[in-house]
């Protein structure tokens, strides 16, 4: 028989598929641990294709692009984008994942986030490029909320990809373009509905990172994500948002009300698994006043010597998952993204 879209579904909750990838006349492909995958040897078809839009409440012919949703027959939640590619059709199928890992079980520094998530105001910053893992931090972050904290949290996705089940919290779960027509505008309507904790998807303009930032100084707490690399670059590409006349706003507002920035990095590892590597920065006393002056060389130096527990760079996170056997040496060498340093560092000498 040929393959259908319900045996891709089931393929994707299987194999813990992030993304369906499918295109007429093309054959499906999965996302795994970040890798494509191809999904059998069939073609999807024309036929295939409309069906699939059409169930999502697509219109091949008048659509080009369609946002929506689907529910397969396990009864897993997909997001759907339809679109079209040289003329064909095309949709890329988001899993909707209800299952939420445990911080700990991550290797993120879950001592120092659920330190940071217990303050009762502020902005806290998990960074890094697509595919790293931000969202799952963040889930797991408020899932430790969940279990330890009472508060009302509000979020603001794009598109929601875990769905919480109220504990000791109440969830309301806000997604761009159905429930709200922007991050900025879910942003501005949450702080009116008496929430204790906002987290917002992605931080993308100014319009949110401002209100992001007035949300912390009017006695929120504030989760978000920012598609940064490291610690000097979150900083510089959050300011980065405000026009030049708002530039002394954002950095007043960004050096009071950050409580810390999580960078994260996903590498293979030696047994084929992923390993997490961050960079992380707690706000407070010089750093405070470095980022108020814009002075991004004193805070990597900062990083650099390891001085405080509370923050630490990538290539000490590097070369601890090196030493312990972790990751090997050409994907140590890669994410260090300098040889020479990486082979002093590995030898014990400062850089």
């Amino acid at each position: 028989m040929p393959i259908t879209i319900d045996d891709i579904l089931d393929a994707a909750d299987e194999h813990n598929a992030s993304d369906i990838f499918l295109q007429e006349d093309e054959i499906p492909r999965l996302k795994i641990t970040e890798q494509i995958h191809v999904y059998g040897e069939e073609r999807m078809s024309l036929g295939q294709l409309t069906a699939l839009w059409q169930s999502c409440g697509g219109d091949p012919q008048a659509d080009r692009d369609r946002d929506s949703g689907l529910v397969s027959r396990s009864h897993t939640r997909f997001r759907v984008n339809m679109h079209k590619s040289i003329g064909r059709l095309g949709a890329v199928l988001r899993r909707i994942r209800t299952y939420i890992p445990d911080l700990a079980t991550l290797g993120a520094p879950d001592w120092l986030l659920t330190k940071w998530a217990a303050k009762p105001y502020g902005i806290i910053l998990v960074t890094g490029p697509t595919g790293t893992g931000k969202s799952t931090t963040l889930a797991s972050l408020l899932k430790w909320m969940n279990d330890h904290l009472a508060r009302h949290i509000v979020t603001i996705e794009d598109p929601i990809e875990y769905m919480f089940t109220n504990n000791m919290c109440l969830f309301t779960q806000r997604e761009v373009g159905r429930d709200t027509d922007s991050f900025g505008r879910g942003l501005r309507g949450a702080m009116r509905q008496a929430p204790d904790v906002i987290f917002v998807g992605e931080i993308r303009d100014f319009d949110t990172a401002l209100t992001a930032l007035q949300a912390s100084e009017t006695g929120h707490l504030v989760l978000a994500s920012l598609h940064s690399e490291k610690v000097s670059d979150t900083m510089e590409r959050f300011l980065n948002l405000f026009p030049p006349d708002q530039i002394n706003l954002g950095l007043h507002l960004l050096s009071h009300q950050l409580i810390g920035i999580c960078c994260q990095k996903l590498v293979q590892k030696v047994d084929g698994g992923l390993k997490l590597l961050v960079e992380h920065i707690e706000n407070g006393g010089a750093v405070r006043d470095w980022i108020a002056r814009r002075d991004v060389d004193k805070i990597q130096d900062y990083l650099m010597r390891g001085s405080d527990p509370n923050s630490t760079n990538f290539l000490r996170s590097i070369i601890s998952a090196y030493e312990a056997g972790v990751i090997d040496e050409p994907t140590a060498i890669m994410a260090t993204g300098n040889e020479t340093e990486f082979r002093r560092a590995a030898r014990g000498i400062s850089t």
